[in-house]
């Protein structure tokens, strides 16, 4: 295990991840929030495993996770869907992964969420694009496990925007809106129609994987062919994490990505103010990641040379 560079409020790893696990103290982590690699059929470059070890190998990293969380802490974990091979027929490998997880290790799934990302493309090929008898396959599901029934969260961080015909209602409640039960047997107070600030989000997180002008990728746009190298080719948006962040830690909590690829989630605990640590296997997506907290394109060069060449980095 090896730290690659550091900031004010977090530090980034390269090694096994359940090295970096087993180094924490007991009930240490408020969060780990991360996105392993799939089990798809095919073999990615960051590396990823076949379906049938796939549950005992993520569960290695979940039994070690449950001790160090915080009593009241959380594991949100995201995993995208597959199909068993050759055949136009759903695996259940992630489904498995969360009876195992809640059956065997102890963990609650607190809620379930499904990302829903609008410009993923078409896939897979052989059942959407050439067959046409499958539609795109646009959610991912995400896990919220705890390790207790009531961790730390609150919705009021990460409330959304009212619709049209709630900011109608709420500018004159009395022609909108009549207080009295409804068939379905709620019964609607005239709390309703106080202003919160905002409306409840949903499990549904519609988020769009489209970056394209962030500072990782300006970068990489512009020295990524002079070093050699590639930006990590399965970023998740920094929606996602900023959402999990914000509902279920405060400021100065410990933030924990133990599958970092391009460390979205460490550039976006670092905006929030949170603490975090990073890990990954590829030490040239961490060395990389660096662009994610380096202030222009020499720094990002210069930081990334001396990583790769061993120097540990001091960002402040």
């Amino acid at each position: 295990m090896k730290k690659m560079y550091s900031t004010n409020m977090g530090e980034a790893y390269c090694g096994d991840s359940l090295e970096l696990l087993r180094s924490f103290e007991e009930e240490s982590i408020n969060l780990i929030i991360t996105s392993p690699p799939f089990a798809l059929l095919r073999k990615k470059d960051y590396g990823n495993k076949d379906e049938n070890e796939y549950v005992s190998w993520l569960s290695e990293f979940g039994k070690i996770a449950y001790s160090k969380l915080k009593k009241d802490g959380s594991l949100v974990i995201d995993l995208g869907g597959a199909y068993l091979k050759g055949q136009p027929v759903r695996s259940l490998y992630n489904y498995r992964v969360l009876l195992e997880f809640c059956d065997n290790l102890g963990y609650n799934l607190a809620q379930e969420f499904f990302w829903y990302n609008p410009s993923k493309l078409p896939s897979p090929i052989a059942w959407v694009n050439k067959g046409k008898i499958r539609v795109k396959d646009s959610v991912n599901t995400v896990w919220w496990f705890s390790k207790s029934e009531r961790p730390k969260s609150d919705i009021r961080k990460v409330l959304v925007p009212y619709s049209d015909r709630m900011k109608k209602l709420l500018e004159n409640s009395d022609k909108y809106y009549t207080p009295k039960e409804r068939p379905s047997g709620h019964h609607i107070s005239n709390n309703f129609s106080n202003n919160n600030g905002g409306a409840i989000p949903s499990n549904l997180l519609k988020i769009a994987n489209t970056e394209s002008n962030s500072k990782y990728l300006k970068y990489f746009k512009k020295i990524g062919d002079e070093l050699g190298i590639k930006s990590h080719p399965a970023r998740f948006p920094k929606k996602l994490p900023e959402f999990f962040i914000k509902l279920l830690t405060e400021e100065n909590d410990l933030v924990v990505d133990i599958f970092s690829g391009s460390n979205t989630t460490g550039e976006v605990a670092e905006e929030l103010g949170r603490k975090w640590i990073s890990c990954d296997l590829v030490e040239e997506y961490v060395a990389s990641s660096v662009f994610r907290f380096s202030e222009n394109e020499l720094h990002a060069k210069s930081n990334f040379l001396k990583i790769i060449s061993g120097e540990l980095i001091e960002i402040k």
